[in-house]
């Protein structure tokens, strides 16, 4: 695992062995983490290497609130605390506890004692924020000769920590160094010659050295031009040769850019049995994913789309009235919509028309919010999993993890637009899939930048 970011004025690091930590007292540093932190990871505390870990008390008493239900967080908090309860068994947790980690550090549950400056007078309330606040106030005098540094996905904690003069940072285990330079999944080639385009156009393949090209991307996509002439294509690691790739009309969805097109061949392709597409609003990449999908659908016994439900204002939906539907209704209309949409090219009479339809009444098309799916198999199942920058990587994990025999999954989100508070394009679950799974032979990634949606939609994505 990667280490939490230090700052650079730290004192530089002995080597560490594999038993014991090696720094003297006054080196090793104190990264007091909070709840933010433990719901992301509940294995956060193995990410500081030979350095302490401080657990403040409020952060328990948090993490007691969210000890039942069936999210991922409420997992996240009970792997947390049965890891601490079985570091507990030997040595008390007020006094430092090895952790267990190969390259040492300690662990601690420190109280919030206010003891000089107290974070709930400088703020003027006492919030759970602010206790975490104390306790690294009070680590921060009892061991003036260590740093302490607070770990929080929390932006406004760590403004208010640096406020009282408290060094603090973000988690950075499981975060994308770069997002500006994620993989895209596409190239443009220009070639001075139309060699490899008339083969291309002839024979339907070619080899990647004509072109160029050494090592390709497994399932990497091109747009391949000359002066006159040009060409879309992707190299298939199977057979070790670019191929053409063509415009298809998908359950009457018609792409409209090489974009497009490169989405529909991957979704469609049966080797490649993990999917994502990136792009903003109105690039089609819900559309697609139907579209391919439901042309797919008689090859697996169902579809399931889902996407993950962020309450309104952080709140359960249990506040909503009605019954199970009706409260998940709401955050699965974008998707009845394009459904919908797809449904509505048919004409009633349409045999295609009347397929959808009874395939939605005999739930071998299913609609759902993602948490109705945690400890289902997924086997012989097209997957899609909407709004996926909505997930920590731990989350993606579990999903993907689930997939059984012949089952395909397809993940589409806008890293950029992150509904949830503590992820951000860098550490949210689509962001790391694509950064960690890219290279890979049964995968393909298309990053989805042309809105399709309307001149108005572009209008505002552009201003």
């Amino acid at each position: 695992m990667e280490k939490a970011k230090t700052a650079k004025k730290s004192t530089p690091r002995a080597k560490s062995t594999t038993s014991k930590i090696t720094k003297k007292q006054g080196e090793a540093k104190i990264f007091v983490i909070d709840t933010s932190v433990i719901l992301y990871n509940h294995d956060a505390i193995m990410s500081f290497e030979d350095n302490d870990v401080a657990v403040p008390i409020t952060v328990l008493e948090e993490l007691d609130q969210f000890k039942k239900g069936n999210d991922i967080k409420n997992f996240e908090a009970r792997e947390f605390t049965r890891q601490l309860d079985k570091l507990s068994r030997t040595t008390p947790l007020q006094e430092w506890v090895p952790i267990g980690n190969p390259k040492g550090g300690r662990i601690k549950v420190v109280m919030n004692k206010p003891n000089g400056l107290d974070a709930t007078q400088v703020f003027g309330e006492d919030k759970p924020d602010h206790r975490i606040l104390n306790s690294a106030l009070f680590l921060a005098r009892e061991n003036p000769e260590r740093r302490i540094v607070l770990v929080t996905k929390d932006i406004n904690l760590r403004l208010k920590a640096k406020s009282l003069n408290i060094a603090a940072e973000d988690f950075e285990t499981g975060k994308v160094k770069n997002v500006d330079e994620l993989y895209t999944g596409k190239s443009e080639l220009i070639l001075k010659d139309n060699t490899v385009i008339e083969q291309l156009y002839e024979k339907g393949s070619a080899k990647p050295s004509l072109a160029g090209l050494k090592n390709p991307v497994p399932y990497h996509y091109f747009i391949i031009k000359s002066d006159t002439s040009s060409v879309l294509a992707c190299y298939n690691p199977n057979t070790n040769l670019l191929e053409r790739v063509d415009k298809r009309t998908i359950q009457k969805i018609t792409p409209r850019n090489a974009e497009q097109v490169f989405a529909l061949d991957a979704i469609l392709n049966p080797d490649i049995k993990l999917v994502t597409l990136q792009g903003v609003a109105g690039t089609g990449k819900t559309l697609l994913a139907l579209a391919g999908a439901l042309e797919q659908r008689n090859n697996y016994e169902q579809l399931f789309v889902a996407r993950p439900i962020i309450p309104l204002s952080n709140r359960d939906i249990g506040f909503l009235p009605g019954d199970v539907n009706s409260k998940i209704s709401p955050y699965m209309e974008p998707l009845y919509d394009n459904l919908k949409f797809i449904h509505s090219q048919y004409r009633e009479k349409d045999k295609e028309h009347k397929n959808i339809t009874e395939a939605l009444e005999k739930e071998q098309i299913v609609v759902a919010p993602l948490a109705y799916i945690r400890g289902r198999s997924l086997s012989n199942i097209i997957f899609i999993i909407d709004e996926a920058q909505n997930l920590t990587p731990h989350e993606v994990k579990t999903i993907i993890t689930r997939a059984g025999e012949n089952t395909k999954m397809i993940f589409t989100g806008d890293i950029f637009q992150i509904d949830t508070p503590y992820l951000d394009s860098q550490s949210n679950g689509l962001s790391y899939l694509i950064d960690r799974v890219k290279g890979n032979k049964i995968y393909a990634h298309i990053r989805l930048e042309k809105g399709e949606r309307s001149e108005l939609a572009n209008l505002a994505n552009s201003l």
